[in-house]
């Protein structure tokens, strides 16, 4: 199966949550829009909430959190996303 990527790193959309990095690496980044608009038919991200999560099934969803961020766009969000995943390789 093939995923969109950004980056170099897989991304899977579900409604209004993502999951950004490779699964089987240490660490994962979670997005999801707190916020939207509506611009000529199309749905633009005006707040998402992110966090950098340890991949370890183990670990609660609240144990894994590594760090949180909030940002106004998508784009900017999938930015400190990579820089995030690029510094834990």
């Amino acid at each position: 199966m093939e995923f969109m990527t950004y980056k170099g790193y897989p991304l899977v959309r579900k409604g209004d949550d993502m999951y950004y990095g490779f699964m089987n690496a240490e660490h994962v980044i979670m997005l999801h829009v707190e916020k939207s608009k509506e611009e000529n038919g199309v749905k633009i991200a005006e707040k998402v909430r992110f966090f950098k999560m340890k991949t370890d099934e183990g670990l609660s969803p609240i144990e894994a959190i590594v760090q949180q961020a909030e940002r106004n766009t998508l784009y900017d969000a999938l930015d400190v996303g990579y820089t995030w995943l690029h510094r834990t390789k």
